[in-house]
Protein backbone atom coordinates (compact mmCIF):
# COMPACT_ATOMS: atom_id res chain seq x y z
CA UNK A 1 0.00 0.00 0.00
CA UNK A 2 1.11 3.75 -0.65
CA UNK A 3 0.71 6.20 1.52
CA UNK A 4 -1.61 7.58 -0.64
CA UNK A 5 -4.03 4.97 -0.85
CA UNK A 6 -3.61 4.56 3.45
CA UNK A 7 -4.50 8.16 3.56
CA UNK A 8 -7.56 7.27 1.54
CA UNK A 9 -8.28 4.41 3.85
CA UNK A 10 -7.70 6.28 7.50
CA UNK A 11 -10.21 9.16 6.14
CA UNK A 12 -12.84 6.17 4.35
CA UNK A 13 -13.12 5.01 8.07
CA UNK A 14 -13.16 7.90 9.99
CA UNK A 15 -16.25 9.20 7.46
CA UNK A 16 -18.54 5.64 7.75
CA UNK A 17 -17.88 5.93 11.74
CA UNK A 18 -19.17 9.51 11.52
CA UNK A 19 -21.90 8.60 8.92
CA UNK A 20 -22.88 5.48 10.36
CA UNK A 21 -22.90 3.69 6.74
CA UNK A 22 -21.97 4.45 2.80
CA UNK A 23 -19.44 6.79 2.27
CA UNK A 24 -19.63 9.07 -0.92
CA UNK A 25 -16.88 10.06 -3.20
CA UNK A 26 -17.59 13.64 -2.69
CA UNK A 27 -17.48 13.52 0.73
CA UNK A 28 -13.89 11.99 0.54
CA UNK A 29 -13.06 14.69 -1.82
CA UNK A 30 -14.44 17.42 0.32
CA UNK A 31 -12.37 16.41 3.48
CA UNK A 32 -9.34 15.10 1.59
CA UNK A 33 -9.64 18.80 -0.28
CA UNK A 34 -9.29 16.86 -3.61
CA UNK A 35 -11.33 16.39 -6.82
CA UNK A 36 -13.74 13.66 -6.90
CA UNK A 37 -12.70 12.58 -10.01
CA UNK A 38 -9.15 11.84 -8.33
CA UNK A 39 -11.81 10.03 -5.85
CA UNK A 40 -13.13 7.54 -8.12
CA UNK A 41 -9.89 6.66 -9.34
CA UNK A 42 -8.72 5.73 -6.70
CA UNK A 43 -11.92 3.69 -4.79
CA UNK A 44 -11.30 1.25 -8.08
CA UNK A 45 -7.52 1.05 -6.72
CA UNK A 46 -8.62 0.27 -3.47
CA UNK A 47 -11.46 -2.60 -4.53
CA UNK A 48 -8.97 -4.79 -6.66
CA UNK A 49 -6.76 -4.58 -3.32
CA UNK A 50 -9.94 -5.73 -1.42
CA UNK A 51 -10.07 -2.90 0.80
CA UNK A 52 -13.13 -1.16 -0.17
CA UNK A 53 -17.21 -2.02 -1.13
CA UNK A 54 -18.68 -0.17 -3.90
CA UNK A 55 -22.11 0.65 -4.77
CA UNK A 56 -22.69 2.52 -7.76
CA UNK A 57 -23.84 6.02 -7.24
CA UNK A 58 -23.94 5.22 -3.11
CA UNK A 59 -20.39 5.41 -2.02
CA UNK A 60 -17.77 2.86 0.31
CA UNK A 61 -17.76 0.69 3.06
CA UNK A 62 -14.21 -0.66 4.04
CA UNK A 63 -14.00 -4.39 3.63
CA UNK A 64 -12.19 -6.01 7.00
CA UNK A 65 -9.25 -6.26 5.39
CA UNK A 66 -9.72 -2.50 4.88
CA UNK A 67 -11.18 -1.31 8.54
CA UNK A 68 -8.20 -3.37 10.15
CA UNK A 69 -5.65 -1.25 7.92
CA UNK A 70 -7.51 1.52 9.33
CA UNK A 71 -7.29 0.88 12.90
CA UNK A 72 -3.19 -0.07 12.25
CA UNK A 73 -2.65 3.36 10.81
CA UNK A 74 -4.71 5.29 13.97
CA UNK A 75 -2.78 2.76 16.44
CA UNK A 76 0.54 3.74 15.05
CA UNK A 77 -0.56 7.48 14.74
CA UNK A 78 -1.31 8.25 18.20
CA UNK A 79 1.00 6.29 19.39
CA UNK A 80 3.36 8.43 18.23
CA UNK A 81 1.47 11.57 18.94
CA UNK A 82 1.94 10.02 22.64
CA UNK A 83 5.22 9.39 22.21
CA UNK A 84 6.32 12.70 20.78
CA UNK A 85 4.13 14.64 23.33
CA UNK A 86 5.20 12.57 26.52
CA UNK A 87 8.88 11.74 26.01
CA UNK A 88 9.87 14.53 23.87
CA UNK A 89 7.62 17.57 25.39
CA UNK A 90 6.13 18.68 21.97
CA UNK A 91 2.83 20.05 22.48
CA UNK A 92 -0.53 19.19 21.60
CA UNK A 93 -1.13 21.08 18.67
CA UNK A 94 2.41 20.18 17.34
CA UNK A 95 2.21 16.38 17.44
CA UNK A 96 -0.53 15.68 14.90
CA UNK A 97 1.45 16.70 11.80
CA UNK A 98 4.42 14.82 12.49
CA UNK A 99 2.33 11.58 13.59
CA UNK A 100 0.68 11.64 9.88
CA UNK A 101 4.51 11.18 8.81
CA UNK A 102 5.27 8.15 11.13
CA UNK A 103 2.09 6.92 11.22
CA UNK A 104 3.38 5.12 7.50
CA UNK A 105 6.40 3.46 8.92
CA UNK A 106 6.27 -0.56 7.78
CA UNK A 107 7.29 -1.91 11.04
CA UNK A 108 5.58 -4.53 13.47
CA UNK A 109 8.03 -4.72 15.85
CA UNK A 110 8.87 -0.82 16.06
CA UNK A 111 5.01 -0.28 16.91
CA UNK A 112 5.07 -3.23 19.56
CA UNK A 113 8.37 -2.00 21.20
CA UNK A 114 7.00 1.69 21.04
CA UNK A 115 3.82 0.40 22.64
CA UNK A 116 5.31 -1.16 25.69
CA UNK A 117 8.18 1.99 25.71
CA UNK A 118 5.39 3.58 26.16
CA UNK A 119 3.54 1.24 28.67
CA UNK A 120 0.56 0.32 26.45
CA UNK A 121 -1.48 4.19 26.79
CA UNK A 122 -4.89 4.03 26.44
CA UNK A 123 -5.16 7.71 25.28
CA UNK A 124 -3.45 10.04 23.03
CA UNK A 125 -2.46 13.83 23.93
CA UNK A 126 -6.13 14.45 23.00
CA UNK A 127 -8.19 12.34 24.87
CA UNK A 128 -9.16 10.11 21.31
CA UNK A 129 -8.30 6.27 22.58
CA UNK A 130 -5.49 4.18 21.22
CA UNK A 131 -7.09 0.65 19.46
CA UNK A 132 -5.93 -2.48 20.71
CA UNK A 133 -4.98 -0.82 24.37
CA UNK A 134 -8.04 1.27 24.94
CA UNK A 135 -10.04 -0.73 27.45
CA UNK A 136 -13.94 0.23 27.71
CA UNK A 137 -14.43 1.43 31.34
CA UNK A 138 -17.34 2.33 33.11
CA UNK A 139 -17.80 6.12 32.61
CA UNK A 140 -20.77 8.64 32.36
CA UNK A 141 -21.45 9.07 29.19
CA UNK A 142 -19.89 11.32 26.16
CA UNK A 143 -21.15 14.18 24.85
CA UNK A 144 -20.60 16.31 22.00
CA UNK A 145 -20.04 19.74 23.91
CA UNK A 146 -22.51 21.50 21.24
CA UNK A 147 -25.45 18.84 22.37
CA UNK A 148 -24.96 19.35 26.39
CA UNK A 149 -27.75 21.46 28.55
CA UNK A 150 -26.90 25.19 30.09
CA UNK A 151 -26.71 25.61 33.84
CA UNK A 152 -24.68 21.95 34.17
CA UNK A 153 -20.75 21.98 34.80
CA UNK A 154 -18.65 19.65 32.14
CA UNK A 155 -15.36 17.78 31.84
CA UNK A 156 -13.29 18.21 28.93
CA UNK A 157 -12.54 14.50 27.63
CA UNK A 158 -11.67 14.60 23.82
CA UNK A 159 -10.63 16.60 21.23
CA UNK A 160 -11.80 15.68 17.49
CA UNK A 161 -10.28 18.07 15.85
CA UNK A 162 -6.32 18.00 16.25
CA UNK A 163 -6.08 21.40 13.86
CA UNK A 164 -3.35 23.45 14.85
CA UNK A 165 -4.75 26.76 14.56
CA UNK A 166 -7.99 24.82 16.74
CA UNK A 167 -5.45 23.95 19.25
CA UNK A 168 -4.11 27.11 19.13
CA UNK A 169 -6.86 28.84 20.61
CA UNK A 170 -7.54 26.42 22.90
CA UNK A 171 -4.33 27.17 24.25
CA UNK A 172 -4.74 30.52 24.55
CA UNK A 173 -8.21 29.95 26.77
CA UNK A 174 -6.13 27.41 28.65
CA UNK A 175 -8.58 24.62 27.68
CA UNK A 176 -7.65 21.06 27.65
CA UNK A 177 -8.25 17.45 28.89
CA UNK A 178 -9.72 17.38 32.27
CA UNK A 179 -10.53 20.69 32.25
CA UNK A 180 -13.89 21.56 33.97
CA UNK A 181 -16.08 24.08 32.50
CA UNK A 182 -19.97 25.21 33.56
CA UNK A 183 -22.09 26.47 30.37
CA UNK A 184 -24.02 29.72 30.65
CA UNK A 185 -25.94 30.07 27.58
CA UNK A 186 -26.26 28.85 24.16
CA UNK A 187 -27.54 31.38 21.83
CA UNK A 188 -30.25 30.17 19.85
CA UNK A 189 -29.80 32.04 16.81
CA UNK A 190 -26.20 30.42 15.97
CA UNK A 191 -25.87 27.75 18.76
CA UNK A 192 -22.58 29.98 20.12
CA UNK A 193 -21.99 28.92 23.52
CA UNK A 194 -20.68 31.31 26.86
CA UNK A 195 -19.07 29.12 29.04
CA UNK A 196 -16.96 29.98 32.64
CA UNK A 197 -13.46 28.39 32.87
CA UNK A 198 -11.68 29.60 35.65
CA UNK A 199 -13.29 31.77 36.61
CA UNK A 200 -13.17 33.32 33.44
CA UNK A 201 -15.77 33.73 30.82
CA UNK A 202 -15.25 32.69 27.19
CA UNK A 203 -18.00 32.66 24.16
CA UNK A 204 -17.08 29.16 21.78
CA UNK A 205 -18.85 28.90 18.18
CA UNK A 206 -20.75 25.90 17.22
CA UNK A 207 -17.83 24.53 14.81
CA UNK A 208 -15.38 24.50 18.61
CA UNK A 209 -18.41 23.08 20.35
CA UNK A 210 -18.83 20.50 17.69
CA UNK A 211 -15.50 18.83 18.01
CA UNK A 212 -15.17 18.92 21.49
CA UNK A 213 -16.09 15.89 24.11
CA UNK A 214 -16.93 16.02 27.20
CA UNK A 215 -18.77 14.08 30.57
CA UNK A 216 -20.80 15.25 32.79
CA UNK A 217 -19.13 16.04 36.33
CA UNK A 218 -20.49 14.66 39.56
CA UNK A 219 -22.13 17.43 41.14
CA UNK A 220 -22.92 19.14 37.79
CA UNK A 221 -25.43 22.09 39.00
CA UNK A 222 -23.79 24.99 39.60
CA UNK A 223 -25.43 27.10 42.65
Amino acid sequence: MTIVEEDYIKNIYYLEDEKKGLVTTNSIAETMNIKASSVSDMIQRLLTKGMVNYKKYQGVTLTPKGRQLALDLIKKHRLWETFLSVKLNFSWEEVHDLAEQLEHIQSEKLTNKLNNFLDYPMFDPHGEPIPGNYKERKTKKQWKLSKVKVAHEYIIESIKKPDKTFLEYLNKINLKIGSVIFVRNIETYNHSMEIELENQNYFLTKEITENIYVILKENHIKK
